[in-house]
């Protein structure tokens, strides 16, 4: 190599090096030093620099000057790489909690995580459009507000035990502003172990992770305009810097926003998101932190419907056109939350790298909510009730640990080893309607509400609720056999306290204490270099109840519920194309009533059971050259095992789809530069609408048609995209999550364009 080529080596890999990049981007650094006017970017691709300049008589002189055809060359080029970096992007890995983050090849888990370009290129506004991407995911709404819920392996998520950093607690709990990560990450299955119980007793069939965008290794400053039908218009911005010696200062900043009418008849949606993050590294010590802002409101918005007053006998409802609106126009919600986290990792030696992560969430949330409960699936009629609340949140969390790799002859060691805490406490206040008005959601009619009945002050919330939890974790990783197998064995402590208040008096209405051990066992096996077997067997934990003062069993306290997940499955990962299956069993114990005797009295026990059986098949990466895809399948046998009296034993679980898939396409079309071809296919199985099974939700399918385009404008590339959601209007039920059924988004159609300077 000559000297020139060396100098450019080292000038190129030096901050790629500095921002924790390996020998293979180092490498191809130096490729591209060897070819004259080429430079490598921060994702190991290359792109072209300007001309060279050349010296005489100790004078910079420009080179010999292009003409037209390289002229279009370089620019086809340019173009070439500004569209690269915007591909639809899922990688198999992400953050493990407990053991850190790992490869999806190496750990016996499924986990994926999906990039920021995708979450750009799809226009997404919520967490929920995010996950639209997995076959795995389905999205549903909370009861009476605009809330996203969570369903993976047929089991519910809340928004509140979403995690950022790994940490619970720090993300917003009703809606998510997807613009300020740079990856979400879907881990499917159990995770007590890994991640400890969710603070809101959720994330059983699995969980979801946010990483908060961070500097990168190449400048970015990227404008965008959006537009999504009916009327709603927005922009972002988004800034990356690096300083210092070695680049080792980062600073990354994003701010987001959008205000206008959606395609749902009289709904209007304000969002602001703004995120700030800085990060510091030498050689053995990594910090960063970032805080951010949110601000979510909806008015007259379009909540779910609730049906459980209706008789096993009644069908389903039609459904209605997909933009009609049953809200009231004075309903609204407003969330506002300022959250952030911190992380500190410092390696002492090559053997052990002991780490601190600490994160805190402040919330409020006022909204006055108008819920329709459906008395007739037939005519549609119900009673439309009213609920004016005020719920804030101040929550911290942190974990601290080490991971030490250690050799005992022919088996290596990774030890996982630490802790972690979370304390949340609740301010809330409700105001609310004694009585429903008359209402139709095929013919919706507008009343003032009449909210006479209180507990607490709206303005002035008190507290209601009290949590904490911690825990302990210790794992051993041992791998051997030319580290063709590995076998993880581990287990975390996990106590569990929550207290609740009375509203408006302040006065403890229960006390719950209890605690238990989750083990984990896990086995990893490589017959090739690329493919690996795996079996894990893992536990979800929630707390459990304390029973009320109406049974025989009066103030027991029932330990946590402990789910347990079976899951064998086999990948494949060769870089640009993945592929895996899995095959899983989790068993859930629920609360029940039985009869006490011939007393006539009732007794709670946790002795329910609900058991979920089912297959993942998941793919994603390059087919072809210039055609990528994403997607897969999911089949699920949902029961009910062990009801009261027997009366629901071997009924599906409500709302539990039987198969839900999905396939995203990207197709670079060969003979315009830039011009990429996109397509998404959403198809859910049907639901079953009661506990006796006598009627269900149909099956139903949308489809998403879009483009992108990226070009230069003053040599900086744009890339314009446009996208229509749910082509045809196809009217459908989303969902019947429990008790509350959610209808289908309308056609949307959606246009942007970003600017990179």
């Amino acid at each position: 190599m000559s000297l020139r080529t060396l100098c450019l080596t080292t000038i190129c890999a030096s901050p790629l090096l500095a921002a924790g990049y390996g020998p293979a981007v180092f490498m191809a650094a130096a490729r591209a030093a060897d070819q004259p006017g080429v430079v490598a970017d921060d994702a190991g691709r290359t792109g072209v620099t300007p001309a060279p300049v050349h010296k005489k008589n100790g004078a910079a002189t420009p080179g010999p000057t292009p003409d037209a055809g390289a002229e279009t060359a370089r620019h086809e080029d340019m173009v070439v790489t500004a569209a690269r970096r915007n591909r639809m992007y899922v990688s198999s890995g992400g953050d493990l909690g407990a053991l850190g983050n790992k490869k999806g090849l190496d750990v016996p888990f499924n986990i994926r995580s999906y990039n920021s370009s995708l979450i750009l290129n799809q226009q997404s506004q919520t967490l929920g459009d995010v996950l639209l991407n997995d076959p795995t995911v389905r999205t549903t709404m909370g009861y009476g507000n605009y809330a996203q819920l969570f369903q993976i392996r047929g089991f519910t998520l809340y928004g509140d035990d979403v995690a950022i950093d790994g940490l619970y607690g720090v993300t917003p709990r009703q809606l998510v502003s997807p613009q300020l990560y740079d990856s979400v990450q879907v881990l499917n299955g159990a995770s007590a172990f890994l991640n400890g119980a969710a603070p809101g007793g959720s994330a059983i069939g699995g969980n979801v992770n946010l990483i908060p965008k961070r500097a990168t290794a190449t400048d970015i400053t990227r404008i965008t305009g959006d537009y999504t039908s009916s009327g709603q218009g927005g922009g972002a911005f988004d800034i990356s810097r690096r300083f210092g010696k070695d680049h080792a200062f980062g600073f990354r900043f994003n701010a987001a926003g959008m205000d206008g009418e959606t395609p749902i008849k009289g709904e209007r949606r304000d969002d602001v998101a703004l995120g700030a993050a800085l990060d510091w590294h030498n050689d053995d010590t990594r910090i960063d932190m970032n805080m951010n802002y949110q601000k979510q409101q909806v008015y007259g918005g379009r909540s779910a419907i609730i049906v459980s007053s209706l008789a096993d006998g009644m069908p389903a409802p039609k459904a209605t056109a997909p933009s009609e609106n049953w809200g009231q126009r004075w309903a609204y919600t407003d969330l506002s939350y300022l959250f952030g986290t911190l992380n500190i990792e410092h390696d002492f030696g090559s053997h052990i790298t002991a780490y601190g992560k600490f994160g805190a969430q402040g919330g409020n949330e006022m909204g006055n909510y108008a819920t329709t409960t459906l008395t007739n699936s037939r005519t549609g009629a119900g009673g439309v009730g009213a609920m004016a609340d005020a719920y804030n949140v101040m929550n911290e969390a942190t974990q601290a640990g080490i991971h030490a790799h250690v050799t005992t002859g022919p088996i290596k060691h990774e030890i996982n080893a630490g802790g972690s805490a979370i304390w949340e406490e609740s301010d809330a206040a409700y105001s609310m309607s004694l009585t429903s008005q008359a209402g139709n959601i095929y013919h919706p009619t507008q009343f003032t509400p009449q909210e006479t009945y209180s507990g607490g002050i709206l303005n002035n919330p008190g507290r209601v609720a009290w949590n904490k939890l911690y825990s302990l974790f210790l794992s051993d990783t041992m791998t051997f056999w030319h580290d063709r197998i590995a076998l993880t064995g581990g287990f975390r402590y996990q106590d569990i306290l929550s207290d609740s208040f009375a509203y408006g008096t302040g006065t403890l209405s229960t006390h719950y204490d209890a605690a238990a051990f989750s083990p984990v066992i896990g086995l990893v096996i490589h017959p090739v270099k690329h493919a690996a077997l795996y079996f894990n067997r893992i536990q979800g934990l929630s707390a459990g109840q304390t029973v009320g003062a109406t049974y025989v069993n009066a103030g027991q306290v029932f330990a946590p519920y402990q789910s347990t997940q079976y899951e064998v499955g086999a990948k494949y990962d060769v870089g640009r194309f993945a592929a895996g299956v899995a095959f899983f069993q989790t068993a859930m114990p629920q609360g029940m009533t039985e009869a006490y005797g011939n007393t006539g009295q009732e007794i709670y026990t946790q002795d329910g059971r609900q058991r979920n059986r089912g297959m993942e098949l998941t793919f994603n990466g390059e087919i072809l050259r210039g055609l990528r895809f994403n997607g897969g399948l999911t089949l699920i046998d949902a029961k009910q095992m062990h009801t009261a009296g027997g009366a629901y034993d071997g009924k599906t679980v409500i709302g539990v789809p039987n198969y839900t898939i999905n396939g995203n396409l990207e197709y670079d079309v060969p003979f315009v530069k830039g011009l990429t071809l996109v397509g998404r296919v959403i198809s859910t199985g049907k639901q079953q609408f009661n506990s006796m099974n006598t009627t269900h939700l149909p099956a139903w399918s949308r489809f998403d048609l879009g483009a992108r385009y990226t070009f230069l404008a003053a040599k900086k590339p744009l890339t314009a995209r446009f996208e229509v959601d749910n082509i045809g209007n196809q009217r459908y039920w989303a969902s019947v999550y429990q008790s509350d059924l959610v209808m289908g988004d309308p056609e949307t159609f959606k246009f942007s364009i970003s600017a990179d300077l």
